[in-house]
């Protein structure tokens, strides 16, 4: 057989394992977008919908171009502010873009969590709250928002300390002051708060209310579609 037609096979066959491999990873990302953004807004929290109107999105940015170090030594962040400042958009587009490139990835909150282990029988909510170790990066969205019974501070203790543990880094994001965090008001608030600040950086978003800001666009559209007159 002639060299140069070997030549051709061989790489018609590299073409094709690389289709190949193209196609599975894009199969893999679309798997994980499922499992770990389990919100369908959160798919639009993604650095090419951001307005620019927000500054504090270049450390957004800086965190997944440094994502090999951040995990490597176990580096999360810790989102504190106002509502509607921008923190879950900053959290959701590490998430989409370290999902884009192939990074198990979760982002959720702890109402979400809560729910789903009161429907489980006490023998499987270890093997559930394990689970979230398996994600390079987990995401807790407003910590805060959920009801402080004993059975839910147990239950977040349980899941925050798992990571902590795992030393694998996590992102939370609060309305709470970090003066709050800082001096809970009991032990199981401490527990959990202490284990947050050892392992997340500090981020401070005092900028406008954007989630106020897009309340009032949608306001003026839906004033100029109902406003709207037809031949």
């Amino acid at each position: 057989m002639p060299r140069c037609i070997c030549q051709c096979q061989r790489e018609a066959e590299e073409q094709r394992k690389a289709a190949e491999e193209r196609q599975r990873r894009m199969e893999r990302i679309k798997r994980r977008k499922a499992q770990g953004l389990q919100d369908r807004y959160l798919y639009d929290y993604t650095f090419a919908n951001d307005n620019g109107q927000n500054p504090l999105m270049d450390k957004a940015r800086a965190y997944v171009e440094n994502w090999k170090e951040a995990y490597k030594s176990n580096i999360g962040l810790l989102l504190f502010g106002d509502v509607g400042t921008g923190k879950s958009f900053f959290a959701g587009c590490i998430a989409n873009a370290l999902l884009d490139r192939d990074v198990p990835v979760l982002m959720t909150n702890f109402p979400t969590i809560l729910n789903r282990l009161t429907r489980m029988f006490s023998e499987d909510r270890s093997e559930f709250i394990a689970s979230f170790d398996e994600y390079d990066l987990l995401i807790i969205d407003d910590l805060g928002v959920e009801r402080s019974t004993e059975y839910a501070m147990e239950q977040m203790f349980f899941v925050i300390d798992s990571r902590y543990r795992s030393r694998r880094p996590m992102i939370i994001t609060t309305n709470l002051k970090l003066s709050e965090l800082k001096n809970p008001p009991d032990l199981a608030h401490a527990r959990i708060y202490d284990r947050i600040l050892e392992r997340c950086a500090p981020i401070l978003f005092d900028g406008k209310n954007f989630r106020e800001e897009n309340a009032g666009a949608t306001r003026q559209t839906a004033k100029d579609i109902v406003n709207s007159k037809h031949d």
